[in-house]
Parts: structure tokens; sequence; C-alpha cells
């Protein structure tokens, strides 16, 4: 839990740099900048989760797992803009703060929540799910070259 929480915290940084970034110096819209910034910080936490917090975890194939990571991390963004939209539509709160406050810290917090439940459920698989062996099953098996003399 310590390397999610430290890859996640890289990515919550560069989730929040690059969102105030988008939405103060290039005056982009709140929810054009969060969306940015969230694909930027999902490929900075796949990243660092394939390769160091989940690196004991089962590999199921790139492709599936960057399929999944994807989706998981759309339903998080969807969070993220829930939570920036509460504040806009219905509470009426604009601004710096605001923004701040519920797209990058509120929305971001449960959709961090949301996503490490997720990544270990659906995306880096513990090395004793069915979908491993039939992962495994499925490549054909590694025959040794012979030693050359």
């Amino acid at each position: 839990m310590s390397k999610f929480g430290i890859v996640g915290a890289v990515a919550y940084a560069v989730d929040f740099l690059v969102s105030n970034l988008c939405h103060s110096h290039f005056e982009m819209g709140q929810f054009t900048s969060k969306i940015i910034s969230t694909i930027v910080a999902a490929t900075v936490a796949y990243i660092g989760n394939r390769n160091w917090s989940f690196n004991h975890r089962a590999r199921s194939g790139v492709r599936r797992e960057y399929v999944l990571f994807i989706i998981l991390n759309a339903i998080g963004l969807g969070i993220a803009l829930g939570c920036l939209g509460f504040a806009k539509y219905v509470l009426h709160l604009e601004g710096p703060l605001a923004f701040n406050l519920f797209g990058n810290v509120l929305g971001t917090g449960f959709g961090t929540v949301f996503r490490f439940w997720a990544y270990k459920r659906w995306v880096f698989l513990h090395p004793d799910h069915p979908r491993v062996a039939e992962t495994a099953a499925a490549r054909p098996a590694r025959v040794p070259e012979p030693a050359s003399h």
C-alpha cells in the first residue's frame, strides 16, 4: 500500500500541477483542465503501478491491463468531474479555491479510493486468480535453447 501511496502522490502532484497550469495559465475551462490533467497523471500512475507498486502481482498482458486501467481511470475521472460539477452547478462555487478543493482534493481523493480497490480487483491480479491461469495456459511454453559449445 505504501508503494501505491508514493506513486499516487507523484501522480497527484502531476494532476494538481497540470490542472492548475491548464486552468490558470492557459485559461482552459475547469472540466477540460481536469480531463487533460487526469490523462497525464493516469499515464504516470500506470507506469509506476505496473513497474513498482504491483510488480509482485501476476501479469495478464499489457493490452488487457491498460484497457482496464483506462476504463477505471475514466470512472475515477467521472468521480472527480462529479465533485467539480456539484460545486459549480449545485453549490454555485467557482474560482481557484473551489476548483482545487472539489476537483483536486475531494474528487481525486474519492477517485483514488475507487482506483486502489479496482486495480487490485481487475487490473493487477493476484497470481492465484483464474484469469492469470487462463492467460498462462494460452501462452506457448518456452523451450530452452540448447547450450552452444
